[in-house]
């Protein structure tokens, strides 16, 4: 039987039945989308509530313990709502409402991500049908509209449980704005996100790209921000000496992880990948494909600090590649030298020379939280508007 399926997936049916998936998944993804809008908007309403009870001394200390208590009474089936969850929505509503956060939303209110909204009308379609004005009960026949501020939209790009870790975890409202926007760039889900804020993807992504060549920021503009200067890899657990062949063969065993760091547009094509060239075989240690950039990416890696003849050698792999492997609808391939270490100095005036789109990329084994921002946000926020 499984055979006969087989063959009819792969006969005549078989495009009929990938339309099929499709329509599945695409529902799917909707359906999740609207439960997490859900939940934003019943956190931005709930919070805006208590938080103007609290405000204005209707409520005392106590009051919200009360309120989480009365809810599990009403309804036992209704879970996760503690007073330190209330507490949660409180300081939601109130952080993305404060002037900080506000005078940023200012300065972004022409990016698309930053429009507001009446709590009213919803930015998906499908809840307009689910999600009416809040309404106060006053007594038993009237009921009046909850005056709270506008919820930018910006905060419907990711889900209620990836806010929380945000809200807990950062401490600016730039930090704020990326990781939301990073989150659902990259689908990050909850584990994935705390993993991104520890690892300090926010300065990472944001810093100074002065580790890639000049023919690779004018070939591919957006490499500044899909491709990071240093990667972390510390849940490849290195011993202190390795050779590249451990290296290689950890982040091959850990590839989820690794695309994970790197981003999740890369797709994994080779180890040790062959390359023909007069006759010789020559080996690459890593084949990538990057979907966003629709290229071949070679990873070449060392255990040493940067050294410029390893540029040469990649820019050798990467002729290679274009010439002998590259399809007409790809772009150039991109080079990447991952090293142990670099000194600023030496890559500047090793790259200067490049004449392939290159760029040399440390890496950590360790964490080690603490690099400053040198790059705006602002570009950040345009490129995912373009």
């Amino acid at each position: 039987m499984d055979k006969q399926v087989a063959h009819v997936t792969r006969g005549e049916y078989a495009q009929d039945f990938a339309q099929i998936i499709q329509i599945i998944e695409q529902n799917r993804s909707q359906a999740i989308q609207v439960i997490n809008h859900a939940s934003v908007l019943t956190a931005w309403q709930v919070g805006a509530y208590v938080s103007d009870k609290i405000k204005n001394a209707a409520w005392g200390s106590k009051v919200v313990q009360q309120l989480a208590e009365y809810i599990h009474t009403q309804n036992p089936t209704l879970k996760g709502w503690s007073k330190r969850t209330i507490y949660k929505m409180v300081q939601f509503y109130e952080t993305y409402t404060s002037a900080a956060f506000m005078d940023l939303s200012e300065k972004f209110k022409h990016h698309k991500q930053f429009v507001p909204f009446e709590t009213a009308q919803f930015v998906s379609p499908e809840m307009t049908q689910i999600v009416s004005t809040p309404l106060i009960q006053t007594d038993s026949t009237q009921f009046v509209p909850l005056k709270m501020a506008q919820l930018p939209s910006l905060l419907m790009h990711t889900g209620w449980t990836n806010h929380q870790i945000i809200l807990q975890r950062c401490s600016s409202p730039e930090e704020y704005v990326f990781y939301i926007l990073y989150a659902e760039y990259q689908k990050l889900q909850n584990k994935q996100l705390e993993r991104a804020i520890k690892s300090d993807a926010y300065s990472r992504v944001l810093s100074d790209k002065k580790m890639q060549s000049a023919i690779l920021k004018e070939t591919y503009p957006q490499a500044e921000v899909l491709l990071k200067d240093k990667s972390i890899l510390e849940f490849l657990g290195l011993p202190q000496r390795y050779k590249e062949s451990k290296l290689r063969n950890e982040i091959v065993s850990h590839m989820k992880e690794f695309i994970l760091e790197m981003g999740k547009d890369f797709l994994f094509v080779d180890q040790e990948h062959t390359l023909e060239v007069g006759g010789q075989n020559f080996r690459c240690d890593l084949l990538f494909y990057h979907r966003a950039m629709q290229c071949l990416v070679a990873i070449e890696l060392k255990t040493t600090t940067f050294d410029p003849r390893d540029l040469g050698q990649l820019e050798f792999y990467l002729e290679a590649l274009d010439q002998n492997e590259k399809r007409s609808n790809e772009n150039p391939s991109i080079g990447i030298l991952m090293c142990k270490d670099a000194n600023p100095e030496v890559v500047r005036y090793a790259l200067n020379r490049s004449v392939s789109p290159t760029m040399v990329s440390k890496y950590e084994e360790q964490l080690k939280v603490g690099s400053v921002i040198q790059r705006s946000l602002e570009e950040f926020v345009e490129f995912l508007n373009k």
